[in-house]
């Protein structure tokens, strides 16, 4: 599977000048920001540091104070420094809600930025009502037809990106776009990040000329903002060229893989995980070529960094795992790959649940492997526990059935059970001439 980038830019920094002060703090702070604007972030994350060391002369529950750890919590975070990202935003959380003057909007502004970072981390349950209380602090306090509540929106929509939930998060996606076009007009920064969302979840849907357009303006607005070489025009060069990826045009995704690998790296340093990212996609792209040989380095050092980064547990390792598993299963033939599908089905169950359509990547992916390594009977059980789980879902995957029920035929096929992968394949074409039908 390739790695979309839904888009981090919606996390909020606080301007400089609502500090209201001249001086040192001020002036650390413009240029933090300046540098932060550039991709420069060592630079940036000198200046904030002096800017904290300035505020706190003021005591630790100043405003301005909560305001520099808000700002290098959203540095630290796009550093992948995700333990003092949390400290930082935490922090400034703290500070807003003991103001006796309340502000509304910088707390929303801290609480979508920590809910950011937990839906990044995976943690759910802790990011929704974050989310949810910022949304309903800026709606009221500026109104349905602003570019802070269309933010909310697009993070609101991430967050069920995240989980798979894409019709809950088309409509924010969509929502978010409107509103950005309307009052940032058609060349805003602020307006790529939307657009580049929307084009990812019509990509995963299939919508791909509407994916197309929407990122190559996206691409546009961020190359006339950022100019050529920049974290977020690597972020949509990676996007496009998934696109042309998954389309078969892959002497044009190939140049914008590489462009946008390189430039992630120069930027953001050789462990970070946008680098994985860009490692897994070029992987999958040789994959698709069946260039085993070239894929699996890559795929060993995304899963490396992505196990650095986000911890062992995370969706993005498992997601790896089933790449790894995929690339070595097919280009070595005989090798045991099912523990890396094992391990992978164990993080998805554990952080989705045991009953989540995201198990079933790793349910199908165990299965396949069982049946090329020979064990057949655990091959069958596992398919058999893909059945179980499409059933439970509300609105049951006919098409995900009709796959499980071929593998079943032909598995059958294999032990020479020739009258249960008749029926099997019987099954599956009911499924597919229902659905072509409807």
């Amino acid at each position: 599977m390739r790695d979309l980038r839904v888009c981090w830019i919606c996390l909020v920094l606080l301007p400089w000048g609502a500090f209201g002060q001249a001086g040192p703090a001020g002036d650390a702070l413009r240029s933090a920001r300046e540098a932060y604007s550039q991709g420069h972030y060592d630079e940036a994350e000198s200046q904030y540091l002096t800017a904290e060391k300035e505020a706190e002369s003021g005591g630790p529950n100043e405003a301005r104070l909560a305001r520099v750890l808000n700002n290098l919590g959203v540095l630290y975070q796009r550093e992948a420094k995700y333990d003092e990202a949390e400290q930082a935003l935490r922090r400034a959380l703290v500070i807003w809600q003991k103001q006796a003057d309340p502000r509304p909007l910088e707390l929303a502004t801290t609480l979508n930025n920590l809910a950011s970072l937990y839906t990044y981390r995976s943690r759910y349950s802790e990011a929704e009502p974050l989310y949810r209380q910022c949304l309903a602090l800026r709606e009221k306090s500026l109104g349905p037809e602003n570019a802070q509540v269309a933010n909310a929106l697009n993070n609101l929509g991430e967050f069920y990106w995240e989980q798979g939930k894409l019709a809950e998060a088309e409509p924010l996606y969509r929502r978010a776009v409107f509103i950005k076009e309307k009052t940032l007009g058609p060349a805003d920064p602020g307006l790529a990040a939307s657009l580049n969302n929307l084009g990812t979840l019509c990509m995963r849907q299939g919508k791909y000329s509407e994916s197309e357009s929407l990122y190559k303006r996206s691409l546009a607005v961020r190359q006339a903002a950022f100019g050529p070489e920049h974290p977020e025009v690597a972020n949509s060069l990676n996007n496009l060229a998934s696109l042309y990826s998954v389309q078969g045009r892959y002497a044009e995704a190939e140049p914008m893989y590489l462009r946008s690998l390189s430039m992630t790296e120069r930027y953001l340093g050789l462990d970070h995980p946008d680098v994985a990212c860009g490692l897994n996609n070029l992987a999958q792209l040789y994959f698709s070529q069946k260039k085993y040989a070239e894929a699996e380095p890559l795929l060993k050092r995304a899963l490396a960094i992505r196990e650095k980064a986000l911890g062992p547990n995370s969706p993005g390792v498992a997601e790896i795992l089933d790449n790894l598993a995929g690339a070595m299963l097919l280009e070595y033939k005989q090798v045991s790959v099912d523990l890396l599908y094992l391990r992978s089905l164990a993080i998805r169950k554990k952080v989705f649940g045991p009953e989540s359509p995201q198990v079933l990547t790793s349910l199908s992916g165990l299965a396949f492997a069982y049946t090329q390594e020979g064990k057949l009977w655990e091959a069958e059980h596992t398919y058999f526990e893909a059945l179980t789980l499409i059933a439970k879902q509300k609105k049951p995957d006919a098409q995900a059935l009709a796959r499980v029920y071929v593998n079943l035929a032909d598995l059958y096929s294999l032990e020479g059970k020739h009258k249960k992968a008749r029926k099997m394949a019987e099954k599956a074409k009911g499924l597919r001439d229902q659905a072509a039908s409807s």
